[in-house]
């Protein structure tokens, strides 16, 4: 998909001189893909402390398996 984006030009020749991103828009893909998996990372340690799990997750999970078998 083509877009016109704003970008430091700066910013752009230095991300485009690292080993494997020659290219700009692969190197804004990648940072694009680097970026949103931090971020999901961050929504998981964020849920830290908040989501109580069983601790025989693994019985009840064979257990719910058995039951449509």
């Amino acid at each position: 998909m083509r877009t016109t984006l704003d970008i430091d030009e700066e910013l752009l020749k230095n991300v485009t001189q690292l080993p494997g991103h020659q290219n700009k828009s692969k190197a804004v893909c990648e940072a694009l893909r680097e970026y949103v998996q931090e971020k999901k990372i961050e929504q998981l340690i964020a849920l830290m402390g908040k989501v109580e799990i069983e601790e025989d997750w693994r019985k009840l999970r064979d257990g719910e398996l058995g039951e449509e078998r």
